[in-house]
């Protein structure tokens, strides 16, 4: 190989392993170990890490990997958009700690809605439990997929992306979620927008949803 093509090589074998570790860097870390159970009492020291640091492995039982979160339906009736998410994540299971999963699950009232959010850090895998629901997501192009999905049946929501699930009848519902991050994170597209503090700028509001300003914030007269 001539010495004028080695420079080039070499920048072209950088960007292709570049282009492979771009993939790794979007998710939870691996796991360098068998498990490694989450230590609470760590966050009130000066260690902070992407996660949790370990307990240590001798002081782990087998609770550190169970929970029963799951199993009671949440109560749907003080919710305005008659829908309870319940988490089952790292911050409810310590196991879960560096394992890349998390499940939720979803209790919807008759005609009930989980309204438009996004989870930043997972892609979404939704198992409906009982009734029907009415979901969908909305592309960065701005083109919206979204169909029924009925008892027994399974959608997908791609990370990132928001989207939302309506009961379409008037029984209860409810569905499972799996995510491949231990704590995907929620972020409700309305609240992040209305309920921010110090709060979002009643003028940028305005352009971003075209309304007048006297429709976000009361104006004076």
């Amino acid at each position: 190989m001539a010495p004028k093509q080695l420079p080039t090589v070499l920048l072209a074998v950088c960007s292709t392993l570049l282009g492979l570790a771009a993939p790794l860097l979007a998710g939870d870390p691996d796991m360098l170990q068998d498990f490694c159970v989450a230590d609470y009492k760590s966050l009130d020291g000066p260690l902070r890490l992407n996660g949790y640091p370990c307990k240590r492995p001798e002081s782990t039982t087998a609770n550190d990997f169970f929970s029963d979160v799951l199993s009671v339906p949440g109560n749907t009736g003080g919710n305005p958009s008659g829908s309870v998410v319940t988490a089952a994540t790292v911050d409810k299971v310590p196991g879960l700690n560096t394992m890349g999963v998390s499940m939720s699950r979803i209790d919807y009232a008759p005609w009930g809605a989980n309204p438009p959010h996004t989870h930043p850090g997972a892609s979404e895998l939704l198992l409906v439990l009982e009734g029907s629901l009415d979901v969908g997501f909305i592309t960065t192009t701005g083109k919206f997929v979204g169909r029924t999905v009925c008892k027994g049946e399974m959608f997908v929501f791609p990370r990132g992306l928001v989207h939302f699930q309506r009961n379409n009848n008037g029984s209860p519902a409810a569905a499972i979620s799996a995510f491949n991050s231990q704590l995907p994170g929620t972020q409700k597209w309305a609240e992040a927008l209305y309920t921010a503090l110090p709060p979002v700028p009643a003028d940028v509001l305005a352009r971003a949803l075209d309304v007048n300003d006297c429709m976000v914030e009361p104006c004076v007269i």
